[in-house]
């Protein structure tokens, strides 16, 4: 029992030392959000606080208009989200739940995808951004650089791989006589996958929506790379309209970026337990 004892207490030590290491700089940033910037440029951000004051919240809340980069963010992580479940979920059922010969060959493919940095393709694809022409009514320039939808095909296009990878291996757990029992029935390959398959696979899209929220809302790099007006860009990017060229409050900064903090806590707190769940999804069977 010793040993298992020991196990036990060094198990428990990490995980204390790994959460203060994890909350030590929220807890930081929320402690210089609270401080007036005069403050904390007379006496340095670390020390002890004089005041405390949530105008920095306010600040942050009114000079950098967060609210329409708040619907930006919207108007990008959503439909990013649902076009990419819809389309790793129909894809993922191809691979797993009819048989042919390269349904193999198919998934590598997709999931040799996330092996490729996304700083490799920068180059081309912002030189492909400005050759695709759009619609006016889905881009203002006329091109796919710039808009929303550039944005949305892009994070679709590498959170996919993952996604089919994740609900393949979730699909091929369910039992294979219930597409038998449908295809007796008379079901053809669209219904079996949108009445049979989809709902019984509800927890792990509910858990890689999660996931895909919180990775997309926080995307940085695409949104600077590839929209040049600063009014399209989503929340993550607008912070960067807080900071001037010399002078910079990084007081309210860090209050921006605590306010932008709190949908992608929202949907995690609300969605906890398939978030949970998510983490060891398809890695019972392969």
């Amino acid at each position: 029992m010793k040993p298992s004892r020991l196990s036990s207490a060094a198990a428990q030590v990490f995980m204390v030392v790994m959460l203060v290491l994890w909350l030590t700089p929220v807890v930081f940033a929320l402690y210089v959000a609270l401080r007036p910037i005069a403050e904390t440029n007379e006496h340095g951000y670390v020390s002890l606080p004089r005041s405390l004051t949530l105008d920095n919240f306010r600040a942050a809340w009114t000079q950098s208009d967060m609210w329409h980069f708040f619907l930006n963010s919207l108007y990008i992580t959503v439909p990013a989200v649902l076009l990419t479940l819809f389309l790793a979920s129909s894809f993922a059922y191809v691979v797993s739940r009819l048989r042919f010969r390269w349904n193999i060959a198919l998934l590598i493919l997709f999931t040799a995808g996330n092996l490729l940095p996304q700083q490799v393709i920068i180059t081309p694809l912002f030189r492909l951004y400005l050759a695709i022409p759009l619609p006016h009514w889905l881009s203002e320039s006329g091109l796919m650089y710039n808009s929303y939808l550039g944005l949305i095909v892009i994070n679709v296009a590498f959170q996919l791989g993952f996604c089919v990878f994740v609900l393949s291996n979730y699909m091929k757990t369910l039992p294979a006589e219930l597409d038998e029992a449908a295809i007796v029935d008379g079901a053809g390959v669209w219904t079996r996958y949108w009445r049979l398959t989809l709902p019984l696979c509800r927890p792990a899209l509910a858990a890689l929506a999660t996931l895909l929220t919180t990775w997309i809302y926080n995307d940085f790099f695409w949104a600077i790379t590839l929209i040049s007006t600063g009014d399209k860009r989503p929340v993550t990017s607008a912070l960067a309209n807080l900071q001037g060229q010399f002078v910079a409050n990084q007081n309210m900064i860090a209050a921006a970026a605590l306010i932008a903090a709190i949908p992608t806590l929202i949907v995690y707190v609300a969605l906890q337990k398939q978030f949970i769940a998510g983490l060891s999804l398809g890695s019972t069977k392969g």
